[in-house]
């Protein structure tokens, strides 16, 4: 096949699978999945799987337990939603997103039982269900030893979770996507422990009292072990430094000490501890005193998380991170302050309509000396208008500024940024959604490979 052949090719598949019933678009049952795995074979039973749910951090936490387990040794393919700029970073193995040519060779080869799945039952297969069976087609015929599975949203029901994980990886519960999950800690938290499998080890970031009480309860009625961060492991020292920051990690069999991981924020701390109880958990048995010091000092110094905190641009630095509900927004702007000493920083923000708009901004009226209202390529995107609305009552009128489209956004900010601003001192923070991080990355970086 020629490269436009190709190209072509992979343009059908991805628009025959963009064309199915969106995320957003949720219908909580796993019966439509479990017929596609079922006529495949079961691939997903082909491996061993650590699943990772919570609100904010999964990511994150899933590309470090790659990392850790590939510096190991281990095949690992990792799967995680939703993508920043191409549909193929979902699905990852040996540390790279598949080539165009492997996702058009994964879609074609489960096509046939898609179509048979899709008669078989009420409604057609969903995106996310088809990219999950694709996902756990594609690591059984690689074949991968380990599986990172990140949860598309809650948990029980979700269409990831006919997995039965070794570990179940627990990060920061919030509220957040109370259109589809309950609007309590406690319940969202019982929704997520729907992961959690007999004989299990539930790996459990810092928590809310009410949800780790929820977490607590569901694991012991399942019969699965608990190991709590700031109790079993956690991070004991943490300054910053140049690039990122310098972490000690007490894990649940061994200590780390003086680990450079260049990411930005308390947070990303956390999620390197849980990261590295979740590989402890997952290797017991092999490794009594804790995985090799100098293993786990390599896999975080190459550690990367696009689109959270990311610096895509210089002069002015033009920052880029998915934070997209008030627990994340508040994580970032704590980060911002600690790790950048800005003169002067002004925010480009465009929010999902069915978000808490209020929740979001108010973390960044301290933050920010001024903010460009926008919107980002999601059909789901607030409009600019009515977001200025609400940003006037957080930030007064004087300092909120509108623009229609992301691009006039960034160069209206980066102006603002330089108008007034200290030399080499000015910022942009560029969030309020992955999306919007994600068109960020695209419009300063490049459509990538």
């Amino acid at each position: 096949m020629s490269d436009a052949s190709a190209e072509q090719r992979y343009d059908e598949v991805t628009a025959e699978i963009l064309s199915r019933a969106p995320e957003s678009d949720i219908d909580p049952r796993l019966d439509r999945i479990r017929t596609l795995l079922d006529l495949l074979g079961d691939p997903h039973r082909n491996f061993r799987v650590i699943h990772v749910t919570g609100t904010n951090g999964k990511t994150s936490t899933a590309r470090m337990i790659d990392a850790l387990m590939r510096a190991r040794g281990l095949r690992v393919g990792r799967y995680t939603s939703p993508h920043l700029r191409t549909v193929r970073e979902r699905i990852v193995i040996d540390g790279k997103p598949v080539s165009r040519e492997q996702f058009v060779e994964a879609y074609d080869d489960i096509r046939p039982q898609i179509e048979m799945a899709d008669l078989m039952n009420d409604a057609p297969l969903s995106f996310f269900e088809i990219l999950t069976g694709m996902a756990y087609a594609a690591f059984a015929d690689a074949p991968v030893d380990v599986a990172v599975v990140e949860v598309g949203m809650g948990g029980r029901w979700d269409a990831t979770n006919v997995v039965d994980g070794d570990v179940a990886v627990v990060t920061p519960i919030g509220i957040d996507h109370t259109e589809y999950l309950p609007d309590t800690l406690e319940g969202i938290a019982e929704e997520k422990a729907g992961i959690i499998k007999p004989d299990s080890v539930v790996v459990m970031a810092e928590q809310p009292l009410p949800a780790a009480e929820a977490l607590l309860r569901s694991a012991s009625e399942i019969g699965a072990q608990v190991a709590r961060e700031g109790l079993e492991f956690g991070v004991t020292a943490r300054e910053v430094a140049v690039g990122g920051q310098q972490v000690d990690i007490k894990g649940l069999t061994g200590n780390y000490e003086n680990l450079l991981l260049p990411l930005f924020g308390a947070h990303q701390a956390g999620n390197a501890a849980v990261a590295i109880a979740a590989v402890e958990a997952f290797s017991a048995g092999e490794d009594a005193d804790g995985l090799d010091p100098e293993i786990v000092g390599e896999a975080f110094a190459e550690a990367d998380s696009p689109g959270r905190m990311e610096i895509v641009r210089t002069s002015p630095t033009v920052i880029a991170d998915a934070a997209h509900n008030p627990a994340g927004m508040i994580a970032t702007a704590a980060a911002v302050e600690e790790a950048f000493a800005f003169s002067r920083l002004v925010g480009v923000v465009a929010i999902m309509a069915d978000k808490d708009v209020e929740g979001i901004l108010d973390p960044l009226e301290p933050l920010l000396d001024e903010i460009v209202v926008t919107r980002n390529s999601s059909p789901r995107s607030l409009d600019p208008d009515r977001l200025s609305t609400v940003a006037q009552q957080i930030f007064g009128e004087d300092r909120v500024h509108v623009a229609p489209r992301l691009d006039d956004a960034i160069d209206q900010a980066v102006g603002l940024a330089e108008e007034n601003g200290e030399f080499g001192g000015s910022g942009v923070l560029v969030t309020g959604s992955v999306v919007t991080a994600g068109d960020a990355v695209h419009l300063l970086r490049g459509a990538g490979e």
